[in-house]
């Protein structure tokens, strides 16, 4: 139960491209952390904060993948049923997400009993870029567009849920929730197969408006980011040792 529950927090371990020295380094860092004492969340979280300069190379020797920028080759998302009436199919390709290296985590709690970690952390800015891929049916009637976007917020904070089903080297299941955006810009290439000044006129107006949208397009952010999270956990920190790092 220990090592099942504590491998979790290697979620946010990423070191120097030294095997050696960041190996050690990484160690000195956990190694006040210590299970079940009062201090052992604020040492986690402080631990974490000490790892962010290391975030761009990762740990390959432990095969954990760079987390500046977090790499998603694929993430997909359905709502309802593009063999009926309505629905959608939205893929998101070669995903780069920046700004974990100027993160900072605000809070971090050990739920031992759900075998979960529960965290916070604030981004003074975090972009993402990729290309895309949308199909859709509205009453019967298909369309397909792909292109490229990019999207930058300001200001931004989210909270993280990382719960490990079963024993060691059980599925990691990662949930975000974002908390707060201050502000936001974005561009989406070819909605209108090329139109330039239409698609410009599309992006001021998503850009000055997205406010009042957003309780109606959170949920569907909220669960984009999980998928991809939960695919990069898994590859990364599924079967990582951490009862090598935290005693």
């Amino acid at each position: 139960m220990r090592h099942t529950l504590l491998s979790i927090i290697m979620g946010m371990i990423a070191l120097s491209n030294n095997p050696v020295s960041s190996q050690r380094e990484v160690f000195r860092l956990f190694e006040n952390c210590r299970w079940g004492k009062p201090n052992f969340d604020p040492c986690i979280k402080k631990a974490f904060n000490a790892v962010r300069p290391w975030f761009k190379t990762g740990l390959p020797q432990y095969n954990v993948a760079p987390f500046d920028p977090h790499k998603a080759a694929v993430v997909n998302q359905y709502r309802g049923d593009r063999d009926g009436l309505a629905g959608y199919h939205l893929q998101l390709l070669n995903v780069s997400e920046y700004g974990w290296s100027d993160s900072e985590v605000t809070k971090y709690k050990t739920d031992y009993k759900n075998n979960r970690i529960v965290y916070s952390q604030y981004f003074p800015e975090k972009s993402l870029d990729g290309a895309y891929s949308f199909m859709s049916k509205m009453f019967g009637q298909p369309r397909h567009v792909k292109g490229v976007w990019n999207l930058t917020l300001f200001d931004y904070s989210q909270t993280t849920t990382v719960t490990r089903v079963g024993e060691q080297g059980g599925l990691l299941k990662v949930r975000v929730e974002i908390d707060r955006i201050g502000d936001m810009k974005l561009h989406i290439s070819d909605l209108f197969h090329g139109a330039k000044i239409i698609e410009s006129i599309a992006d001021f107006v998503i850009n000055a408006m997205w406010q009042p949208s957003f309780p109606f397009i959170k949920p569907l952010i909220n669960d984009l980011v999980s998928i991809a999270f939960t695919d990069i956990f898994n590859e990364s920190f599924r079967y990582f040792p951490l009862h090598e790092v935290i005693h």
